[in-house]
């Protein structure tokens, strides 16, 4: 079993410390078990893999029906978290971290815990989901909005129309930050 700890700054955001087990054939490492999380019910799983070429920044992202489970499998990449939870004790806290293919850490992003990346390298991000892809519970904030002040490492990242529009954390009513756990 890995051991998993909070992040240390965003509440419920849980690094996963994953074993890695060599011998002359290569590398095992086991990624991922719903048993690790026993909080969430996993009961409709869905797995992704998103390869980025180097600059390019994907988020901020957020979902109100959907937890990720992110493990980078090659590349570089530094990811941003924003706690957009009012009635959570580290509402608005930001965190950066560093992942990598040559880590054997995961992370697992709560509800209402927005978050993005930029990849440093060509990056792979392979990320497990506890709901089907969803067109409706697809939201986002500003990449760069000046009140987060996010340092992505980049001055001119690759960034989707989408993303390019996304609101500013000022402008989405505390309202719309109702979370169903």
């Amino acid at each position: 079993m890995p051991t998993i700890q909070e992040s240390g700054l965003i509440k419920n955001v849980l690094l996963v410390n994953l074993r890695r087990f060599s011998d002359e054939r290569g590398t095992f490492i086991e990624t991922f078990r719903k048993e690790w999380f026993p909080h969430r019910t996993w009961e409709r799983i869905q797995c992704n893999r998103s390869e980025s070429q180097q600059g390019v920044l994907r988020g901020l992202h957020y979902h109100k029906n959907q937890v990720d489970y992110w493990y980078v499998t090659q590349g570089d990449i530094r990811v941003w978290l924003v706690d957009l939870r009012p009635d959570s004790p580290t509402y608005r806290a930001t965190q950066m971290l560093e992942m990598s293919g040559e880590d054997t850490t995961g992370l697992f992003i709560p509800i209402g815990v927005a978050h993005g990346f930029v990849a440093l390298s060509n990056a792979v991000l392979t990320y497990v989901v506890d709901n089907y892809y969803d067109s409706h519970d697809e939201f986002g904030v500003a990449w760069n909005d000046p009140e987060l002040k996010l340092d992505w490492g980049t001055n001119n990242p690759i960034v989707s129309g989408r993303d390019q529009n996304n609101p500013t954390i000022s402008t989405i009513p505390e309202e719309d930050l109702v979370w169903l756990y």
